[in-house]
């Protein structure tokens, strides 16, 4: 999948660590078409410390790292987005001086969302998600998380009105209507998501004191106004930022450095 953020964060980390990466796109490798999977997961392992795989399919991440020797980072698929969420905690700490608060996602049901919702159930944050409900999150991942949430007191529930979902809500999130894959579907979401935009007057709902996060492509005048994202509650470019200090932690990390 195209990248900015991912892309630039991880090559930027690198460097500040001292290593080195280099880019591969679907020319070059084909994966899973011009080369299996598997093949290029083992080849790969013997040349390389890491790799960050970005693409639609979540199977082809599941694939690459069963066959791989070196870590394999999911820098998003169809079904998670765990670096973004990563960059994302971190911003909830700075801003908030820690993860004890509400936070709403209003938007999509899409990787960005299940990635937010396994982040909630595994730490025990408070997550309202609010979305419309033909597109809410997948039926798995929404169920392993509320058993997840059993043992580590999390509360994730999901609302409908995002009127009632933003109430009190500290932290509001959003992200775009259509994911990449998806533009042939924008034009009839937009009839069902138009209630979910994130406005001005939508978000007095939430506390004063709230911020606004969006992982960013955004699509202005669509799931967010100029107004919000540009406004001063936004904290989209430290949370953009924050995506190289997360990437160079999660490198530190698999890495052993």
């Amino acid at each position: 999948k195209p990248s900015l953020r991912t892309r630039v964060s991880f090559e930027v980390a690198a460097r500040q660590l001292g290593g080195e990466s280099f880019y591969l796109g679907p020319q070059e490798v084909g994966l899973g078409k011009r080369e299996a999977i598997k093949d290029v997961a083992q080849v790969l392992s013997r040349m390389v410390d890491g790799i960050v795989l970005r693409t639609f399919a979540h199977e082809n991440v599941l694939e690459m790292a069963r066959y791989s020797r070196v870590p394999v980072i999911n820098g998003l698929s169809d079904l998670h987005h765990p670096c973004q969420v990563l960059g994302d905690l971190l911003t909830v700490q700075e801003k908030k001086g820690g993860l004890g608060v509400k936070i709403c996602f209003v938007g999509d049901g899409n990787n960005v969302c299940h990635s937010w919702i396994v982040a909630a159930a595994i730490l025990g944050l408070t997550l309202v998600v609010c979305t419309p409900p033909r597109y809410r999150p997948r039926e798995d991942i929404w169920n392993w998380a509320q058993e997840k949430s059993r043992k580590s007191g999390a509360k994730i529930i999901y609302e409908e009105d995002p009127k009632r979902a933003l109430q009190a809500a500290t932290v509001v999130y959003t992200d775009v209507w259509a994911s990449m894959g998806k533009e042939d579907e924008a034009e009839e979401r937009a009839r069902f998501f138009a209630p979910y935009q994130l406005n001005e007057v939508l978000l007095k709902e939430a506390s004063p004191e709230a911020i606004v996060m969006h992982c960013m492509p955004a699509h202005r005048g669509q799931e967010i106004t100029d107004e919000v994202i540009d406004g001063p509650q936004s904290v989209v470019l430290d949370e953009a930022e924050n995506r190289l200090h997360a990437q160079k932690a999660l490198l530190a990390l698999f890495l052993d450095l």
